[in-house]
């Protein structure tokens, strides 16, 4: 089908786009900005001019698009909006760095070249998503904005991500989930983690994600109306007192719904705080504690609170930046609602983080804040990072995704960790040296273990030896990226220094047995020992792990076999699946590689039905994905290049392993009644059943064999209309 292009409507839209960004910049435009935003605009239609997006339309779109979250939806100003319409003009055209700079200037210029691509050949054991997040992050020392605008261009590709073929959506939204949604949470910018996690499942978990968003639109009449009459009263009350205020009444996001329903084992209907009453005070900063603290005694002079449900995050701020006081009360009608009560600067700064943080900063409102804490951290773990792009990925995420603890020094001072951090990241925390030496703690006066958790309040004491080492076992200990990377270079230093004790062991062996140490004569050890590295060799030598009067003249004289190697991996997986006789029909994986291995992931046991997606592994082999697999997201993400198209093929006489959970009151015969539909009704095979009864109540998990979806759909429904039974639901 050929669209008929209409160049004259097409420019129409362009300048209205343009407009459109013109006019949200108006109020913070100085001198000469429209100028040089008209400028970057002329540049960026001269050097798209012949390129459409893959959903037809003109590519000039999106970088105006990319401007206009950037203005409109994160609050940033001329910089950044001119880097928004260029990002793409360096990786697109003739046009180099060098060439912005010398016509917008040094600052444009260098958030480009954070924003701009990798291209070339990676070391083997990285990846080139992962490197390219990493030259992005190493901007970010100089300039968070870099950040800010990619997030904005990641918003705007997830939101026109239905043009693209299956296996890019995939890979998209998974490295948006894996790393854009936690690092917009970082920056405190809510609105937009919430769109892309919610963007992320409707393209992995389609239906679920049509599902939950159907329910929030059949019970939204009934849900306006019952928001209306909780705040009446508050409203009347909030006037009386002269207050300026502003409340809002807002659904949860689709994602967070599916992540209370996973969490807590319930269904969509028994989500109590399904959403949130916000109310926002226009208050001068010096009153806002006081009036947060009145209007929260006034709602509850109103509505019970429930006494387990207050955070205070106006006293002691989130690391993002976030303040809010967040209280559930119960409503008349018996149902529970959270609220919020902030000011609007507190509000600005929920929904914007970073950039209003800074406009805050620059108004004298905020000494430095979590956010900063934060930032000057990532620097210092860029600027001590030694690993590989994909492990420096994998510490960053640790740093994402994390509540707090507050602990304290024995002097009393405050020092905030990330949730479930240890006496040893505490003791990084104070000083590098001090957690290489560390023994153990004194936690509020008692002796505890390095591996003891903190909680909120605990006062530290850590005791030091100077003969105290490092272990590979601390690194199960720690959470922060701190004092994990200084434990792996004190293990690494440490490592080189057995290698190099175990090559001198080594030699002497040889010499012994009048071996002369060859590069072939290596091989034939490390063949032998099934040891991937010479340094590992030496290493485990050293440690006593091979011994060293294991390595006898037969090894040099015979000829490499794998047979005389210790291990041999992966024969019993093809024994099993002869037995079982998969047979490669089965799947049809990317366009002419139905005949290639394959086998079902463990992470996620697809069954045919299910929407899948191949990934080729190291070996060559294919591995089968559920679509909103956990594991499959961070493969996608790092490996993108990596993924395959999969799709089942009509089989039924192979068997797959699902589980049932099931939950229900209990009667006497009730495992029969199952027992019965699952044996003789459908003929499905029971692998296991558990059913634990307590005070009436049942749980209990079925593991069965079916051959594809619907027929564990089927079994499920059965399941359900046993007498007794409330709910049955498969589990991974």
């Amino acid at each position: 089908m050929v669209t008929m292009i209409d160049p004259e409507a097409e420019r129409k839209e362009i300048l209205r786009h343009y407009r459109r960004i013109l006019r949200y910049a108006k109020p913070f435009l100085k001198d000469g900005d429209a100028k040089i935003i008209k400028k970057a605009f002329n540049t960026s239609v001269e050097a798209h001019k012949d390129m459409r997006r893959k959903s037809g339309e003109p590519y000039i779109l999106h970088p105006l698009a990319v401007a206009q979250i950037a203005v409109e939806e994160i609050g940033l100003g001329t910089t950044s909006i001119v880097a928004a319409l260029l990002h793409d003009v360096v990786e697109d055209t003739e046009m180099e760095i060098a060439d912005i700079e010398r016509e917008f200037g040094p600052s444009v210029a260098k958030i480009i070249e954070g924003l701009t691509k990798i291209s070339g050949v990676f070391d083997y054991g990285t990846s080139q998503q992962a490197e390219n997040f990493r030259k992005m992050l190493l901007t970010l020392s100089d300039d968070v904005r870099v950040i800010l605008i990619k997030l904005a261009d990641r918003l705007h590709n997830m939101r026109t991500l239905d043009s693209m073929p299956r296996h890019k959506q995939l890979k998209i939204a998974s490295e948006t989930m894996y790393l854009y949604a936690p690092l917009a949470h970082r920056l405190g910018l809510y609105a937009i983690k919430s769109e892309l996690e919610d963007l992320y499942l409707k393209y992995t978990d389609t239906d679920t994600y049509k599902d939950i968003s159907n329910k929030i639109r059949q019970t939204r009449s009934a849900r306006s109306k019952f928001i209306k009459d909780f705040i009446s009263p508050i409203e009347e009350e909030l006037s009386k007192y002269g207050f300026k205020f502003n409340i809002k009444g807002r659904p949860k996001s689709i994602y967070s719904i599916l992540k209370k329903i996973k969490k807590q084992n319930i269904t969509f209907d028994e989500i109590y705080d399904l959403f949130a009453i916000r109310i926002i005070l226009d208050v001068p900063l010096e009153n806002e504690k006081a009036a947060c603290w009145q209007v929260y005694s006034i709602i509850t002079d109103f509505y019970q609170p429930n006494p387990d449900r207050l955070r205070d995050w106006v006293n002691t701020p989130k690391a993002n930046g976030y303040e809010s006081l967040h209280t559930t009360v119960m409503s008349k009608s018996g149902q529970w609602v959270e609220v919020q009560i902030r000011t609007k600067r507190m509000d600005e700064i929920a929904e914007r983080g970073y950039a209003a943080h800074w406009k805050y900063k620059a108004e004298g409102a905020a000494s430095e804040s979590g956010l900063e804490v934060w930032i000057n951290k990532v620097r210092d773990m860029l600027e001590n990072n030694t690993a590989n792009a994909l492990e420096f990925m994998d510490e960053f995420r640790k740093n994402l995704f994390v509540e707090e603890v507050f602990v304290f020094t024995p002097k009393g001072e405050l020092i905030i960790l990330p949730d479930k951090a240890t006496a040893l990241d505490f003791a990084f925390e104070i000083h590098s040296q001090i957690g290489l030496q560390c023994l153990g703690a004194k936690v509020n006066q008692k002796l505890v273990p390095l591996s003891y958790k903190l909680k909120n309040g605990d006062q530290v004491e850590i005791l030091t030896s100077q003969k105290q080492k490092p272990n590979e076992e601390w690194l199960q200990y720690v959470v922060t990226s701190r004092a994990r990377s200084r434990i792996k270079e004190a293990l690494r230093e440490e490592r080189k220094n057995r290698a190099e004790q175990g090559k001198a062991m080594l030699d002497r062996r040889l010499e012994l047995l009048e071996v002369q140490d060859t590069h072939n004569n290596m091989n034939k050890l490390m063949a032998f020992f099934n040891v991937p590295t010479l340094q590992d060799l030496y290493y485990r030598i050293a440690t006593g792990h091979i011994d060293i009067k294991n390595i006898k003249e037969v090894i040099f004289t015979a000829a490499v076999d794998k047979a005389t190697s210790m291990l041999e991996p992966k024969t019993f997986d093809k024994e099993v699946q002869k037995i079982r006789g998969v047979n490669s029909d089965m799947l049809v994986i990317g366009e002419k590689t139905s005949n290639m291995e394959y086998r079902v992931a463990t992470c996620c046991n697809p069954i045919p039905g299910d929407d899948v997606f191949g990934f080729q592994t190291e070996d060559d082999e294919i591995e089968i994905h559920r679509t909103n697999c956990k594991e499959g997201m961070e493969l996608m993400s790092n490996y993108g290049n990596r993924v395959i198209k999969a799709k089942w093929t009509d089989q039924k006489e192979l068997a797959f392993l699902a589980g049932i959970r099931i939950k229900g009151t209990d009667r006497v015969g009730l495992v029969n009644d199952l027992t019965k539909i699952i044996s003789t009704s459908l003929k499905v095979n029971m692998r296991s059943i558990t059913i634990d009864s307590n005070d009436g109540i049942f749980e209990g998990n079925i593991m069965v064999f079916v051959n594809d979806t619907s027929h564990l759909e089927k079994l499920i429904q059965r399941m359900s209309k046993v007498n007794g039974v409330l709910t049955a639901e498969r589990f991974d």
